[in-house]
């Protein structure tokens, strides 16, 4: 299989996981306990249908909308997500220099392995970074001021990671940042000898954003969990997240907002946005699908704050249905990383073109001119 015969979000994941280790799928692949959750945030988009209006003179669609005070060309953006090398040599890299051909955002996580420096450096597309609140609170300064200095254009605080969700087949597995070889997972690095070899001979792993601050998960081997566990602050609370908002002075979301209240509370503090999000299902499982909330968070809060779905989106209509909704824009993870894995910057690229084109050929299908002209009068719930 090639990048050419992707077509989809399991084409890319069969082609990602015969690149990968199997440790290093899996922790893309994974959600947390039984992955009731990660299995919902897909399937509830399948308890609605969609209402299309005929003959409506459409023409050519427009996909664009604007969110953190940027005009994207189309309603999807890339998640931010942890430690892109493990899955591409050329990492966030690629993923920024993809999003931004697209016309859409890159999102940074904290957790990069390349510096804010230098992605503002190699792409002028619209730019998200992803701040965690640390126990260190001079790291969480550190990272504002450099990304103000570096022209980003937003920035989200993931608010449900105080402690690390039960990822268990990160501990089946024995996935460590960086990667280290146990007696489970060396026959599978075995089998991957082109990533090993780009994983040796490649810069050396760390997380760059935070590395001159800590050496936790940058000099010695480290889990994940143990990494959130150690330097994310679990006292975290309102205050912490507006001190952000306002050291920030920028367009701000919270990521990981699930009920009516804590919408409401976010723009208490001064956000400008909020990401609907379980964190991709890796959390608090049994908990709510982003989509199962956005109506009534929109309901709540739509025209005081962007909302934003982050999770489960697979398809266009997905998409098409979270705006329906409500939503102003979404973003996806697992999707993308699989994409970057299964062929680098040429993967993402292939897999924004193909969203944009299920994206822009629902809109005809649909009767629907823009964007705005998604409502809910186009969406029918089934009981």
């Amino acid at each position: 299989m090639k990048i050419a015969d992707c077509y989809n979000f399991n084409d890319f994941r069969k082609l990602a996981k015969k690149k990968l280790p199997s440790p290093i799928f899996h922790y893309i692949d994974g959600g947390s306990d039984d992955e009731t959750t990660l299995r919902r945030n897909t399937l509830s988009f399948d308890d609605c249908d969609l209402v299309p209006n005929i003959l409506a003179s459409v023409g050519k669609p427009d996909l664009s909308t604007s969110v953190f005070g940027r005009k994207i060309d189309m309603p999807i953006f890339l998640s931010p997500s942890a430690m892109q090398r493990l899955y591409h040599p050329e990492g966030d890299k690629a993923s920024a220099k993809a999003a931004a051909k697209f016309g859409t955002f890159y999102s940074m996580s904290s957790m990069a392995n390349n510096t804010i420096e230098e992605i503002s450096n190699i792409s002028s597309g619209p730019k998200l970074f992803q701040l965690y609140v640390h126990k260190d609170k001079s790291i969480t300064d550190d990272l504002i001021e450099r990304c103000k200095r570096s022209n980003f254009d937003g920035m989200c605080l993931t608010v449900d990671t105080l402690v690390a969700g039960n990822r268990e087949k990160d501990h089946r597995t024995g996935f460590t940042t960086p990667p280290k070889l146990t007696m489970n997972s060396l026959l599978s690095f075995a089998m991957r000898p082109a990533w090993v070899f780009n994983y040796l001979t490649g810069k050396r792993f760390e997380l760059a954003n935070v590395s001159k601050k800590t050496d936790k998960g940058t000099n010695i081997a480290k889990s994940v969990i143990e990494y959130i566990n150690e330097q994310y602050d679990p006292a975290m609370n309102w205050k912490d997240a507006e001190y952000c908002v306002k050291k920030w002075g920028k367009p701000f979301a919270l990521k990981g907002v699930m009920s009516v209240d804590d919408a409401k509370r976010a723009i208490d503090i001064g956000c400008t946005a909020i990401m609907v999000s379980n964190h991709g299902g890796r959390q608090l499982d049994g908990s709510r699908s982003p989509f199962d909330q956005i109506k009534a968070i929109s309901d709540a809060v739509g025209d005081k704050l962007e909302i934003i779905l982050d999770g489960g989106v697979r398809r266009g209509t997905h998409v098409l249905k979270a705006l329906a909704a409500g939503a102003k824009a979404c973003s996806f993870g697992k999707m993308f990383l699989f994409s970057l894995a299964a062929g680098g910057q040429q993967g993402v690229e292939h897999l924004l073109q193909n969203m944009h084109d299920e994206i822009h050929r629902n809109m005809v299908l649909m009767g629907c001119k823009n964007l705005g002209e998604l409502n809910s009068s186009k969406l029918i719930y089934r009981k």
